[in-house]
């Protein structure tokens, strides 16, 4: 449903002079992986390493932001779906603030993730598919929820009783029962190395 009364309003201070002030580009870097691949773990230790080098950034992780502005929100597909539009509208937000936006979900759908690109905006939009197996998953399952989507406790878990479609053209491919960490960051970095520089 369109407002004819909203009207966008364009400011003096845009993403380029903020890039310009911030000394690299802005843009979102998104980890998608079934729960427990190691999607936050490597999303830290990247924003750490660019944090560290100059670089200004921000990550936002899915259950921090159910804790919040999303935490009405359930897991059918349609709440799903509207939980990872609002994050993107937020990713957006912060890439036109000039922050490298470092976000980590496991975002299932083909369809989702597009959606999310097409609101950030393919230039700005970096996808890393952190790619654990699901019985992997199971055995590290940090936060039990593998063992209470078996016992039927959770609906609708991503790799149990709800699909993962793995992206079939990622900018990173993690593979994390064959890589370090360390390895892992270096491949993020070097990818993105070129967006950062004006």
């Amino acid at each position: 449903m369109s407002n004819n009364n909203i009207i966008e309003h364009d400011y003096f201070v845009c993403k380029s002079k903020r890039n310009q002030k911030n000394k690299h580009n802005s843009f979102v870097i998104w980890f998608t992986g079934l729960s427990g691949s190691g999607k936050s773990t490597i999303a830290n230790k990247v924003e750490e390493y660019l944090f560290d080098n100059g670089i200004q950034t921000y990550t936002l992780d899915g259950d921090n932001i159910r804790m919040g502005i999303n935490k009405g929100l359930g897991f059918n597909e349609e709440d799903r779906n509207e939980n990872l539009r609002r994050i993107a509208e937020i990713a957006k937000l912060f890439v036109d603030a000039g922050m490298v936006t470092i976000a980590a979900f496991v975002s299932p759908l083909e369809k989702d993730r597009e959606l999310v690109k097409d609101i950030i905006g393919a230039d700005n939009f970096v996808e890393v598919f952190v790619h654990t197996s699901l019985k992997e998953c199971e055995n590290r399952d940090v936060k039990g929820l593998y063992k209470k989507a078996r016992a039927g406790e959770i609906k609708n878990f991503t790799g149990i009783n709800a699909p993962y479609e793995k992206p079939t053209t990622p900018d990173v491919l993690i593979e994390t029962e064959k890589e370090n960490i360390e390895a892992a960051i270096e491949k993020v970095v070097t990818f993105v190395k070129h967006k950062l520089e004006l």
